[in-house]
């Protein structure tokens, strides 16, 4: 065998060692948990909030806050994304109950207090047993979905197979399968994803109200990305654009408190179309000046 032969075999077998690497190991860089101790006390001002702890049938322990209000209009079942544990992300739940609305937020398995092991099957169980347990308090009409960032993948598939509210996606990318072919772009990421979450093909299943917020300058995933995301479900689709927001900061922006606010507190109206120029059709004859 020739030396080319020898290092074409050398290359393969180097390409397959990676490949295999990356499909174990590839949790450590999908999810970037915080653990807490059993007996950390979450704390937030001026906020009702309670603690719960669920067991599922196998056995893992799914820890979680529920943001209580007075006469509340509904309930927000709030996806964190792919960091840190709910006592960080517990400070968002003003931006919903300021507008009347319980928020209840969990760590996924292995973040916070959250037990078991963790998979893509897993997840997506413990997400619909915990929806279960909100619709058997709550009539889905008053549920609201709001998936940020890897969360709204999730939120998607929820709301593809429940009847919610409406669904909210927060800086929402269009597969995980093509953030990490941006990577890690010379892998064969279909094949050795095993967390793909493809958000594209479960909102072609959702029947409520999508809306779409994303900044503008996010390098993490592209706003083209909800682009894409928007002409799915065009008919039920609104997208909302933060003009310089990036990823991690669109809190930090009047507008999106602006449009949060319009898009919970909305109330879906069928529209008139009769006596609008949607039939019209541009000329496109030249006209001379």
């Amino acid at each position: 065998m020739s030396s080319w032969g020898y290092i074409a075999i050398i290359v393969l077998l180097v390409y397959f060692a990676i490949s295999i690497a990356l499909y174990y190991l590839q949790e450590y860089f999908i999810f970037k948990p915080e653990k807490l101790d059993k007996d950390f006390e979450f704390h937030y001002k001026n906020q009702e909030v309670e603690e719960y702890n669920l067991e599922t049938r196998d056995g893992a322990i799914l820890n979680g806050l529920h943001f209580k209000v007075k006469n509340p209009k509904g309930v927000v079942l709030y996806l964190k994304g792919n960091s840190k544990s709910i006592k960080g992300w517990g400070k968002f739940a003003v931006d919903f109950t300021r507008h009347n609305y319980d928020v209840v937020m969990m760590d996924y398995r292995g973040f916070g207090k959250s037990t078991g092991r963790r998979s893509f099957k897993a997840i997506k169980r413990d997400l619909q047993f915990v929806y279960n347990k909100i619709k058997d308090k709550v009539d889905e009409k008053y549920i609201i979905l709001y998936g940020r960032s890897m969360g709204s993948g999730f939120a998607a598939k929820l709301a593809s197979i429940n009847s919610p509210k409406m669904l909210i996606l927060d800086a929402p990318y269009y597969s995980l399968n093509k953030v990490a072919a941006k990577f890690i772009p010379f892998m064969p990421v279909s094949l050795i994803m095993r967390y793909p979450i493809p958000t594209y093909k479960w909102l072609k299943y959702v029947n409520c109200p999508i809306h779409i917020i994303h900044g503008t300058h996010d390098k993490l995933i592209p706003f083209k990305s909800s682009v894409k995301l928007s002409k799915v479900r065009p008919k039920l689709t609104r997208l909302y654009t933060v003009i310089g927001g990036g990823h991690k900061n669109l809190n930090n922006f009047e507008s999106y408190h602006r449009m949060l606010g319009e898009i919970i507190n909305s109330r879906l109206k069928k529209i008139n179309l009769s006596n609008t120029s949607i039939g019209v059709m541009h000329s496109s004859k030249k006209v001379n000046a």
